[in-house]
């Protein structure tokens, strides 16, 4: 049987222990949770910027049509299609790189959010637990 200096004294060093424990929970949380999120950066730049790129390619593929008509001086169709083609496909490489891009940025900084959720909930658990086991060892039950 312990005596009662000796819980206490260990009943006063608890909240320090399960403070130091939630601390080192939490701060590896944030490290994991800073992890994902550089790492989503890279599909959010690819959805923001891929139809920027497109829209750069169309902005060449109509200058080339109307350098076309100004160098043949034909107003045809067939004059101005290959340059109008050339936009389309630009519009829609960039189209078919975002969106997808913003798919997956979405769907895993949602799948972050819930990741990061239940790490803080098994967190909390934890520490409920180690208060326990320790609170209940200090008093002398196992």
């Amino acid at each position: 049987q312990r005596s009662s200096p000796d819980i206490s004294e260990s009943n006063s060093m608890l909240p320090h222990l399960s403070t130091q424990l939630q601390r080192v929970i939490e701060q590896t949380i944030n490290e994991k949770y800073s992890f994902i999120e550089n790492r989503l950066n890279i599909l959010a730049t690819i959805s923001s910027a891929a139809p920027f790129v497109g829209l750069f390619g169309t902005v060449l593929g109509i200058i080339n049509s109307f350098q076309s008509i100004g160098t043949t001086g034909v107003t045809s169709l067939a004059a101005v299609a290959p340059g109008i083609s050339e936009a389309l496909v630009a519009t829609a490489a960039g189209l078919m790189a975002a969106i997808p891009a913003l798919m997956g940025y979405n769907y895993f900084r949602n799948q972050s959010r819930v990741l990061t959720n239940t790490m803080r909930n098994y967190g909390m658990e934890l520490t409920n637990r180690f208060e326990w086991i320790v609170h209940g060892r200090l008093l002398g039950r196992e």
